[in-house]
């Protein structure tokens, strides 16, 4: 049978803790809560029920965070380690973002685990000499709000396809984390979600869910 695996992306769900959560670690398997907790850089610690599905359930966190790289049970033992990932400095003027709209709850659930730059970290590709965000835009804005110029990064080797999204960011004016628009949950849900579908059925292409990360 396939392994039906689902990502929790709301923020009050009583089968997983608020740090979970707040991390969008937290996943259904076949029906089933299992949850995935970043305790450090680049490591990680993975609860459920049937640890024969652990490979699958971090490779579905891992397309999100893949700069962790090491995953322990709730015993400690090491379930799975990958190849270090490079992560570096990068100014926040220097990123071009691949998001129009930050949610405001989403900014506000964020904040509360970021205590310093060095807990953004977010997956980019090289754009002359900057790099265009594929994911985090959240929290960048979040790194906005502390006073940060600057977060940590690494190099997406599988990146999405986001030449459109670039696009249209630019057409917007945005080219840069300070220009992206602050709006409410609900007003995000129908921005953002009507432009995915617009953009998906003129373009033809097939949604990738990863051109929706937060």
């Amino acid at each position: 049978m396939e392994t039906e695996i689902e990502r929790i992306d709301r923020y009050e769900d009583e089968r997983f803790s608020k740090t979970v959560l707040y991390q969008h670690g937290a996943f259904l398997v076949n029906g089933k809560p299992c949850e995935v907790e970043v305790t450090g850089g680049n490591s990680a610690v993975i609860r459920g029920e049937d640890a024969g599905l652990y490979p699958e359930i971090i490779d579905a966190f891992r397309f999100y965070a893949g700069h962790i790289t090491r995953f322990v049970d709730v015993k400690g033992e090491l379930v799975r380690e990958f190849p270090p990932v490079e992560i570096f400095k990068v100014k926040l003027e220097k990123l071009q973002p691949s998001q129009f709209y930050v949610d405001q709850d989403k900014l506000a659930a964020v904040r509360t685990f970021i205590h310093g730059p060095e807990d953004i970290v977010i997956p980019v590709i090289p754009d002359g000499g900057g790099y265009i965000s594929l994911d985090g835009h959240t929290r960048l804005a979040a790194a906005i709000d502390a006073g940060y110029s600057e977060v940590r990064a690494f190099i997406d080797e599988d990146p999405p396809p986001v030449e459109g999204f670039v696009a249209e960011a630019r057409k917007r004016g945005i080219y840069t984390p300070y220009d992206m628009r602050r709006v409410t949950h609900d007003e995000y849900e129908v921005l953002w979600n009507k432009f995915c579908d617009d953009y998906f059925a003129e373009t033809g292409a097939l949604e990738d869910n990863s051109a929706q990360k937060s």
